[in-house]
């Protein structure tokens, strides 16, 4: 275990991942926990803007010490959004490039890094979590969510290939009990 830990976590919608991570802050001692939801410039020209943005959050990474970090999504959203057709450009490039650059950062030797793939093991529970009006900003759909999770988990297997510092953990969130065993087995390690 190193000094800090820079968790990852990312999923569809009706996952559990604001719980998840409103836990892992709550639990681990000097943690900040960001919230990342993309730009609204879903045109090619967005393209620039969001490479920009991860770029910055890529290098406060870097350059933070003595603090652990939490991120509810980063740049693995962005690249399931564009392949599944939700952006009007392809990210793939530049998510190749952020990833070996989280991969390769220059403190690799301070941080333990963590991408979380949270995942319904019954994708017919999508039905009632995503049956909520705390979103009315943005319709959320079932099917969605279920082709977002399969793509999150198919890209969990692409980055267990490409990367050598990312450790990758397919969380299944379907229950309270099983969400309290797995974050005890995965990160019970850094809690206070």
């Amino acid at each position: 275990m190193k000094n800090d830990v820079i968790i990852i976590v990312e999923g569809p919608q009706g996952v559990g991942k604001t719980t998840f991570t409103d836990y892992l802050r709550e639990h681990m001692a000097a943690t900040n926990l960001l919230r990342l939801s993309g730009i609204k410039d879903r045109t090619e020209t967005g393209l620039a803007k969001i490479k920009k943005q991860y770029e910055n959050w890529l290098y406060l990474m870097e350059n933070s010490e003595d603090i652990n970090m939490v991120f509810d999504r980063t740049f693995f959203t962005n690249e399931v959004y564009a392949r599944l057709g939700y952006q009007g450009y392809s990210f793939t490039e530049t998510y190749e490039q952020l990833l070996s650059k989280l991969d390769n950062m220059k403190n690799i030797d301070k941080y333990d890094i963590y991408l979380v793939m949270a995942y319904l093991q019954d994708e017919s529970l999508y039905e009632a979590r995503i049956k909520r009006d705390k979103h009315e900003y943005q319709k959320f759909e079932v099917e969605s969510s279920i082709l977002q999770q399969r793509e999150y988990l198919k890209m969990a297997d692409e980055v267990e290939k490409q990367t050598k510092n990312i450790k990758v953990i397919r969380f299944a969130n379907d229950t309270q009990e099983m969400f309290k065993e797995n974050v005890q087995k995965y990160f019970g390690q850094y809690f206070k």
